[in-house]
């Protein structure tokens, strides 16, 4: 490879707005926005994530090698458009992978996407032989689910039951009786194990205490991530020897403005305040986060923005080459939106989905269609 042949020559952003199935997210007489960042004049939790556009890159070589990336839910123009004025002419040959010289911000992710898609195809390799290969050939995945009511709950996770699910993950906050919908959910679908998300909406120890000794009796609950505010480790660690359910911490790099970064994980073992983790995080940061829990002996799974099949493709890659990533995925995107932008979707086999492999890279093909019927803007730099 000749890196003048490798050099960036042009950007293209589809910008898309995927909606979710209807009632898939909430029980329909439940309005629980889920977005957490503040968006434009408005305050966090007051939008639904199905209503944030979503960009779908294509990065086109010199040589015509065709790189794929998907932005995380909303993103600012200005800063990809400078960007992208930094990257146009460079060879990707010459990128330090593991720390591309772009800011630290929520749109990182979508181009390292794109430029590590683009490199792995240039060697016509799959991209996870960049992360040094496969520790297993599909990953454990989990069903998802906002809030429900509790005449909904259990015949709601009875679906994915049936379909060979073993987890089902949900978000909850104090005004959810969480212990009822387990004792739905035991009945309707024995054996099904949840994890609960509280987005740490459950405030302070006091709330938490009780609910966990509800919880323990029914005995269906298999992890429980950020019931409390993300400071609060010395309360995480007293959680921790109070319940037998193992606690959590959600470590979500794209929340760059809430100041979430690689250290977290580091400073959640040095206070004992987590069994391990949720990492959200593009491919060079997730598997240094890996390698943190690896080294501590904990476990961790690969959490996600119930994204499309661009960042799920990538996300399976990470996962299976992640040795500590054992706990089911947040890679359930297409359960939820109504197309996942791919021409041939992940192939899920409940409760695990293959690794893509429909060519080198991701493995992936955008499904032209779909795009031009879920495009709301499109731009191309160069």
């Amino acid at each position: 490879m000749h890196p003048s042949d490798k050099a960036i020559a042009s950007f293209r952003f589809d910008e898309v707005i995927v909606p979710a199935h209807p009632g898939v997210i909430n029980s329909p007489s439940l309005a629980k926005p889920l977005h957490m960042l503040p968006v434009g004049g408005k305050a966090s939790w007051s939008v639904q994530f199905d209503e944030l556009p979503k960009l779908i890159l294509r990065m086109t070589l010199a040589d015509g090698t065709v790189g794929l990336g998907e932005f995380y839910r909303d993103h600012e123009w200005p800063r990809i458009e400078a960007i992208c004025a930094n990257l146009l002419g460079q060879s990707i040959l010459d990128l330090p992978l593991q720390d591309l010289p772009l800011p630290l911000c929520r749109e990182y992710d979508g181009f390292e996407c794109a430029i590590w898609d683009a490199y792995a195809k240039s060697l016509g390799v799959p991209l996870h032989r960049l992360l040094g290969g496969v520790i297993r050939d599909r990953v454990h995945v989990s069903a998802w689910s906002s809030h429900r009511t509790q005449d909904e709950v259990g015949p709601w996770v009875r679906r994915y039951a049936d379909q060979g699910y073993a987890v089902i993950k949900f978000k909850c906050d104090l005004e959810d009786d969480v212990a009822g919908w387990c004792a739905h959910i035991r009945e309707h679908a024995p054996g099904m194990k949840v994890i609960f998300d509280p987005n740490q909406r459950w405030e302070n120890s006091g709330n938490a205490r009780p609910i966990i000794r509800e919880l323990e009796k029914i005995g269906n609950v298999l992890l429980l991530e950020d019931p409390l505010p993300r400071w609060m480790l010395l309360d995480f660690a007293e959680l921790r020897r109070f319940s037998s359910i193992p606690i959590v911490l959600h470590v979500s790099l794209p929340y760059v403005y809430q100041g979430q970064r690689p250290y977290d994980a580091i400073n959640a073992i040095a206070h004992h305040a987590a069994d391990g983790f949720n990492f959200n995080g593009g491919l060079a940061k997730f598997q240094a986060l890996d390698h943190i829990a690896t080294t501590a002996g904990l476990y961790c799974w690969h959490g996600s923005e119930v994204d499309l099949g661009i960042l799920e493709a990538m996300y399976v890659h990470q996962s299976a080459a992640a040795r500590s990533c054992v706990w089911p995925g947040d890679i359930f995107g297409r359960m939820i939106r109504s197309h996942d932008l791919l021409a041939t979707p992940l192939t899920f086999e409940p409760p695990h989905v293959r690794i893509p492999a429909d060519g080198p890279g991701l493995g992936v093909r955008p499904d032209e269609e779909a795009i031009t019927r879920f495009r709301v803007a499109e731009r191309v730099i160069s």
